[in-house]
This record gives structure tokens, C-alpha cells and sequence, in this order.
């Protein structure tokens, strides 16, 4: 069944008007229909279809349920928009299907894509999260310098300079998971963090990673990162 989202449903049994239409005039669904809708905070609400208006929804809640989470722990993705947004997109689709509970896009000094259009990226985050039947949306942040990041739970860097430290040793992250733990993972722009900004990851707590002896790009690294956290965590 398909999922639709109204944050405000519970006080104000309405559908958005993005969602009352596809409601009404793509999936044609009318009076006395049940739906399903989620607030994107954990909530799934059963529904009946009270007054189908493409721009205005009206909904009956029959009843709402909050369903346990999908995995342990929290998984947040930090990822440096590339220059082709496109892949930027699919990264945020892919890794919201997956599991990210939060997702934070990086400005780093290697940076070649340094705007983002929040407001489409936001849709393509709330598409992903109904498509794959999630009831709590990931918190997607805007563009974030490294050293301005919360710095909770287990954290990680997956940079690709090699030898940028002697004493330094890159663990696979699936050996570095820990199960029900807060894990956040950086992933670089296409030109990798600068020295600078690995300087300051490990002196703050970021532990090196290796995702694999295959070369990624940023997009795939952001998904292989993802999928292997919540995969632990399952």
C-alpha cells in the first residue's frame, strides 16, 4: 500500500496538497478508501478517506500504530556534495532507503560543488523514506564545515591519502561498527579532505577506515558506508 506524509496529520487531518493530489487524481483513490499515513517522526496512521479534494486531502484516523525501528543504534552519513548534483541525489536516495538516520552534507576545502538546493534534496528525502515505507524520515542538514560537526558516538573518516601518517592504520568499517552505537562516517569530495581537514578528524576523535581495496567514488562510498553500518545493526 502506498505511503503518504502529512507531518501535521494528527492535529490537522489533512494531506498536503503535493500528497492530496497524487492521492486523488494520480492513484484515484476516493471516499471510504483506507490509507496509510506517516507524520515522518515514527507514526503510522490508518486512515480513511473522508472528502478526496486534489488540493486539500480530508482524512478520518482510524487508528496509528509506531512501528520499532528498522535497526539499532543511529547511522549518520556525512557526504561532500559532488560537482554532478545528480549523484549527490542518488547518494541521499539510496542511503535514506537503506537506513541513515541522519545525513549531513559536507563542505570540505576540496569542495568543487559549494551550493545545494536544500528544498529539492529535502523532496528527494521524503520520496525515498515513503517509497521504501519508513514512518521516521533521516534529518537531513545543509552544508557543514568537518569542524563544525557534533562530535557523539563512534566516529569515522574514509579519506583515501596514503601514508599521510606513519603511525596510521585504516580499519575496515565493518570490523569497527559497533552494534547499538551512534556511528557517523565521513565521506569526501571528489578530490579527497585535505591534510588539514584528516589533521583535524584524527586529533578529534575520528578513527581512518577503509571500505573495501576497491577505489569509490562519493557517492558509492556514502552507500557501501551506509549499507554497511545498518546491515550491523539489524
Amino acid at each position: 500500500m502506498y505511503l503518504f506524509y502529512a507531518p501535521d496529520i494528527e492535529t490537522s487531518p489533512v494531506l498536503p496538497e503535493e500528497e492530496s493530489n497524487h492521492c486523488v487524481q494520480v492513484l484515484r483513490r476516493n471516499t471510504g478508501d483506507e490509507i496509510l499515513v506517516t507524520d515522518g517522526v515514527g507514526h503510522l496512521f490508518h486512515c480513511v478517506v473522508t472528502n478526496p479534494h486534489r488540493k486539500h486531502c480530508e482524512v478520518r484516523i482510524e487508528s496509528v500504530e509506531t512501528p520499532a525501528p528498522l535497526h539499532e543504534g543511529k547511522i549518520h552519513i556525512c557526504i561532500a556534495p559532488t560537482k554532478n548534483i545528480d549523484r549527490t541525489e542518488w547518494a541521499i536516495e539510496k542511503c535514506v532507503e537503506m537506513g541513515a538516520d541522519e545525513i549531513t552534507l559536507l563542505l570540505c576545502d576540496h569542495s568543487e560543488r559549494k551550493t545545494v538546493n536544500m528544498e529539492r534534496l529535502q523532496k528527494i528525502l521524503v520520496s525515498a523514506a515513503k517509497q521504501s515505507l519508513k514512518t521516521c524520515f533521516p534529518v537531513l542538514h545543509s552544508l557543514t564545515k568537518i569542524t563544525e560537526l557534533p562530535l557523539d558516538g563512534d566516529l569515522f573518516i574514509a579519506h583515501c591519502e596514503e601514508g599521510y601518517k606513519a603511525s596510521e592504520h585504516k580499519f575496515a568499517l565493518q570490523h569497527r561498527v559497533v552494534r547499538g552505537h551512534q556511528t557517523t562516517v565521513l565521506i569526501g569530495p571528489e578530490g579527497d579532505f585535505s591534510p588539514q581537514e584528516i589533521q583535524w578528524a584524527l586529533e578529534h576523535g575520528f578513527v581512518p577506515v577503509s571500505l573495501g581495496t576497491a577505489r569509490l567514488r562519493t557517492e558509492t562510498a556514502a552507500m557501501v558506508a551506509c549499507h554497511t553500518a545498518v546491515l550491523l545493526n539489524e
